[in-house]
């Protein structure tokens, strides 16, 4: 097990020397005021650099090995834009300088809202989401003004189940009432129970597309077409846009508002509580309602655009994260069209060749052609014992990262499993081999799942304890 750095530290160690401080002590007021000493550990510089050195090399990273998150695309970010984002004329920048200082960053931000337009079909985007939920925010302040501009009551939106989870609370925020449908047999949108809940209260569809168990909605026409009829908005959760890239324009089907990834579909840095960004995009009707500032280009010059009678206002402090934009720009200028397309391709491919090679050892819901992602289950392992925890945790003791588990909630003891595009088929091949092995010591072993991980540095913890009452405090 490893060792805090607390304790580590001994009574009067530091790495650090300070000047003295020759500025006057000022009394504060405060309703809490620290009465004992911070509490830092004390150590040395060359402990503290092993220390943190030690805790990375246990770090499960995408440059590890492979991330098998379903609906979170964590696929790897080329090195190249990461030296791009670090060019001095990007990061020396502040986003209070006079605009005639930062043309470039504006050309970019422009460049960039102009390619996903052009990507997805819409008329318009703004980056200032600094993440999906974010966007998802966005995207239903866009709608809730839209209507009352228009005068309209709407109070309600629909939400499919197997939408991204996230989606009823950007709802509730926003003032409106969420109303669930169900998915049919084949684990799409039901068109019956859709036609039930369509009134002229519905103010919009949020549809997840593909949606979480990696199916395209075949029926989309008839969908967009009902919502529409009903004087609804569509909108789609484009987290899984990593899909449709160059093969479907969300706004050529009738969408109306949607959001994107950068840090999915676009290959920036995702996780470790962020950057993130979620650029929103809507049709030519619903432009007026973006957040400003915009970037707007006049006789070649850039600048940003205030003019907005039925803007939703901020929804960032500045523009959006800028550092972000550079690397989402770099891997779209750098792929091209046919490269995006081919993206896409090779992120379906590897999901139905991974798809087929576990079918046998796990149940899949929906075992006809999917996406970008797959839904597998391990409620065929029940009967011996076994749950997918077990399943997750045995993965760890072959050095693999475990799928999303128990998402979408829809599918008994699911694994939710996308590969992207960026894995080969030998690292596929080596997973599935893996999840396979599992599957037979469940059958052979079930114990040795219970106890698992075995060989990592803590076993299993208490997962449920550990997020409702987290200990965050070190008391030596």
């Amino acid at each position: 097990m490893s060792t805090t750095i607390f304790e580590k530290g001994r009574s009067g160690r530091r790495g650090y020397r300070l000047p003295e401080n020759d500025c006057p002590a000022e009394g504060l007021e405060l309703p809490v005021q620290r009465t004992g000493p911070v509490g830092i550990p004390e150590i040395g510089e060359q402990e503290a650099v092993r220390h943190y050195m030690e805790l990375a090399s246990k770090n499960y990273h995408i440059e590890k090995g492979i991330y098998p998150l379903g609906s979170c695309t964590m696929k790897y970010n080329p090195v190249v834009n990461e030296e791009i984002a670090r060019l001095e004329g990007f990061a020396g920048l502040h986003p209070a300088q006079r605009e005639a200082d930062v043309q470039g960053a504006l050309e970019l931000m422009y460049g960039l809202e102009r390619s996903l337009s052009e990507i997805c079909g819409m008329h318009s985007f703004t980056l200032q989401p600094a993440a999906g939920a974010h966007g998802e925010l966005a995207g239903m302040m866009i709608a809730r003004d839209y209507f009352r501009n228009r005068g309209e009551e709407r109070d309600t939106v629909i939400v499919p189940d197997s939408a991204h989870g996230t989606n009823p609370a950007s709802v509730v925020l926003c003032g409106f009432k969420p109303q669930t449908i169900v998915s049919d047999e084949r684990g799409l949108v039901d068109l019956d129970d859709l036609a039930a809940h369509l009134s002229d209260r519905t103010a919009v569809l949020m549809l997840t597309l593909p949606n979480t168990l990696g199916l395209f909605e075949r029926d989309i026409d008839r969908i967009v077409g009902m919502v529409h009829e009903a004087g609804g908005l569509i909108y789609m959760d484009g987290a899984n846009m990593n899909a449709l890239l160059g093969i479907v324009r969300p706004g050529e089907i009738g969408i109306d508002i949607m959001h994107v990834n950068l840090h999915k579909t676009f290959s920036t840095p995702h996780g470790g509580g962020g950057p993130g960004a979620g650029p929103v995009g809507v049709s030519e009707n619903l432009a007026d309602f973006l957040p400003v500032p915009r970037v707007i280009c006049e006789d070649g010059r850039f600048a940003l655009s205030y003019k907005s009678e039925k803007t939703i206002g901020r929804v960032h402090p500045y523009y959006g994260n800028f550092n972000v934009f550079v690397k989402a720009y770099a891997y779209i200028r750098t792929l091209g069209a046919r490269g995006l397309r081919e993206v896409s391709e090779n992120a379906i491919l590897n999901a139905n060749y991974l798809m087929s090679l576990i079918q046998e050892s796990y149940h899949v819901a929906f075992p006809g052609p999917c996406m970008h992602e797959f839904v597998a289950s391990a409620a065929n392992l029940k009967k011996h014992g076994v749950r997918t925890v077990d399943v997750a945790k045995r993965l760890l003791d072959y050095g693999l990262h475990a799928p999303t588990v128990y998402f979408p909630l829809i599918v008994d003891e699911a694994l939710m499993i996308e590969p992207v595009e960026t894995e080969s088929k030998e690292t596929l091949d080596h997973f599935a081999g893996v999840m396979n092995r599992i599957a037979a010591e469940a059958k052979e072993d079930p114990k040795l799942l219970h106890e698992a991980p075995r060989n990592t540095p803590v076993r299993r913890l208490d997962e449920a304890t550990a997020a409702r009452t987290p200990d965050i405090c070190w008391l030596d």
